[in-house]
């Protein structure tokens, strides 16, 4: 089961320059419709276990599908299954953007 992430018209902008995240940001700062693999997993051990056993390991492709209009919760696509995310849940999670 492969991840595509749907380009929106922001992307081939950033295909042409840098990620604005550099090579390691945390999940919250991903754009809608951008992607991500994930490098790491930081916070209290009870957080960190709970993203761990939702998908959010190292390795694993995931990408942001959409935002409340106020920008919490972030709704993730991963392992073939859609979960939502608090901004400060979101910020325990390192990726490395994908162009």
């Amino acid at each position: 089961l492969a991840l595509r992430c749907n380009p929106v018209s922001t992307t081939y902008t950033i295909a042409m320059k840098a990620h604005p995240c550099g090579d390691e940001c945390t999940l919250n700062r991903l754009g809608i419709g951008q992607c991500g693999t994930v490098k790491s997993v930081v916070g209290e051990p009870e957080l960190r276990r709970r993203l761990m056993e939702m998908g959010f390991c190292q390795g694993t492709k995931v990408e942001v599908v959409r935002r409340s209009p106020f920008g919490d919760p972030i709704e993730c696509r991963l392992r073939g299954y859609s979960l939502s995310l608090r901004d400060e849940q979101a910020k325990c999670v390192s990726v490395a953007p994908q162009d």
